[in-house]
């Protein structure tokens, strides 16, 4: 069996939440080809989502978008891994890298900008990145997801500006 015939099964295994099959055949891919993104971006989610194994999940992203720089997932799960981390400056440089990929959208990454933002609480940078990716998108119904997210947005604000809470990062004591 050739190696991308062995990932499109890896990738089945996960579907079918077989990940310990899926492990060790991208434990297998990677054996015969080191350099396959693919493989090392299902690691990366497998370690980091089935094994709470960070530290290798970041190696395996990283290195999947060194060894092919234009396949767009491991972009993808990597802002994942940095959002859930709350790592937002090495987020924020991700993202930074990523509006120079061709081959991602752009709407998404003006989105995750905007959930980063949102998470910060910095609601009105949230917006502004919400109104990005509805910019940016070409696609109705996540034009009407964004808007649901400004909406949001918008409560919250109305919120912080209606309550004793003068600095949202008090949210966080």
């Amino acid at each position: 069996m050739n190696v991308e015939e062995l990932y499109l099964e890896s990738e089945a295994d996960i579907k079918n939440s077989l990940f310990a099959e899926a492990y060790h055949k991208c434990e297998s891919i990677l054996y015969e080809d080191p350099k396959h993104a693919p493989a090392h971006n299902s690691m990366g989610w497998l370690l980091k989502t089935q094994f709470d194994d960070y530290d290798r999940a970041e190696n395996h992203f990283l290195t999947a978008m060194r060894s092919d720089p234009l396949y767009p997932h491991p972009y993808f799960h990597y802002s994942t891994f940095l959002t859930d981390l709350e790592r937002f400056d090495d987020l924020e440089k991700h993202l930074t890298k990523c509006l120079t990929v061709v081959t991602l959208e752009k709407s998404w990454i003006f989105g995750k900008w905007a959930i980063m933002e949102e998470l910060r609480l910095n609601f009105e940078a949230a917006i502004i990145n919400y109104e990005k990716a509805i910019l940016a998108s070409l696609i109705d119904d996540k034009i009407k997801g964004y808007q649901e997210d400004i909406g949001r947005c918008k409560l919250k604000l109305g919120i912080i500006k209606q309550s004793k809470i003068k600095n949202p990062l008090e949210l966080k004591k």
